[in-house]
């Protein structure tokens, strides 16, 4: 089962890499993995996709909870949520298929952000599923480059991954 850890942990060189190394140690993967500042200069927020059993992750958290720069974490899986990824595509394109592409990138709402006489380079967020099926109604052949940032979440409602 996919899920989402949400990590408040200290603004400190090296914490990065000891969450990291935590994974590898223990030969688990990290699907994918964002970092940024809160509005707390010492602390930042990490949030990480990863895959496994109930256990697995239950394990992945004990043991990141025994960290010393891990101040909080919460699985956002385990609440309703709201999760969102970025990506951008860089699209080859020609007269014959601009008028297509564009309705096609209307329709999953998104944008696009650059245009040169050969290429469309396209922004889209959304869950990982609809950016997936954006992908698939693409000619593979067409696509120049795709960048994706993993995804990121927040708990719905009032709780949230504070002090």
């Amino acid at each position: 089962m996919r899920h989402i850890i949400a990590i408040l942990i200290e603004n400190e060189a090296g914490a990065l890499s000891r969450v990291a190394g935590l994974f590898s140690a223990r030969g688990y993967n990290i699907e994918s993995l964002t970092v940024a500042p809160t509005e707390d200069s010492s602390l930042s927020r990490m949030t990480l996709v990863t895959r496994g059993s109930e256990d697995i992750v239950e394990q992945i958290t004990k043991q990141l909870n025994k960290l010393i720069d891990v101040v909080k974490l919460v699985d956002l899986v385990e609440s309703v949520h709201i999760e969102r990824e970025l990506m951008l595509v860089k699209i080859k394109t020609t007269d014959k298929i601009r008028d297509e592409l564009r309705s096609v990138v209307d329709i999953f709402r998104g944008k696009i952000i650059d245009v040169t006489p050969t290429s469309y380079v396209i922004e889209m967020t959304g869950t990982s599923e609809k950016l997936d099926a954006f992908i698939a109604t693409l000619d593979a052949n067409n696509i120049v480059e795709v960048v994706r940032s993993g995804a990121t979440g927040i708990s719905r409602g009032e709780k949230g991954l504070h002090l």
